[in-house]
């Protein structure tokens, strides 16, 4: 009965030594591409195209988005107006000016029937740091994840904040 407890500990450990290992150069190239992609994105320039690029391949657009940010302050409101009825109401006022925020995003996705080629991707993993003799073997593998991801969440558009 020990050794099988003493095994299956010996397995869950190992399991996460694993998956540290294999976190370690996912996250810092998860990192490298979550920094990338905004830096990217904010150089798109579509001012000479009336903010909306339709292009042979694929198509992007700048929008600007109003949003309501909560800032987590409603109780101590609530207990401050509660107090002061006036000053609350005008505390209140401030805060929900405050609270509708402008956020620009780049909208950006692919023409139907066009594609990425793989001369595309393969310099971008290069970008990244891949040597081409990587870059060519994790390609497949990448493709294969990544069209497997696509279809679960079946988007026709992403987007980045810009500003």
């Amino acid at each position: 009965m020990e050794d099988k407890m003493t095994e299956k500990l010996e397995r869950q450990v190992i399991e996460i030594v694993a998956l540290d290992r294999i976190d370690k150069p996912i996250s810092s190239m998860s990192g490298k591409l979550k920094r990338r992609k905004p830096k990217l994105a904010k150089k798109v320039n579509l001012s000479d195209f009336e903010n909306h690029y339709d292009g042979n391949r694929v198509w992007a657009r700048v929008q600007d988005d109003d949003e309501l940010k909560a800032r987590g302050l409603k109780e101590g409101i609530e207990k401050f107006e509660s107090k002061f009825p006036k000053y609350g109401r005008i505390l209140k006022g401030y805060i929900e000016e405050q609270r509708t925020i402008r956020e620009t995003h780049l909208y950006f996705g692919m023409q139907d029937n066009c594609k990425i080629t793989s001369s595309d991707y393969l310099g971008i993993m290069q970008n990244l740091g891949f040597s081409q003799a990587i870059s060519k073997r994790l390609y497949p593998e990448l493709m294969d994840i990544s069209r497997k991801l696509s279809r679960k969440r079946n988007e026709i558009e992403r987007s980045i904040l810009i500003g």
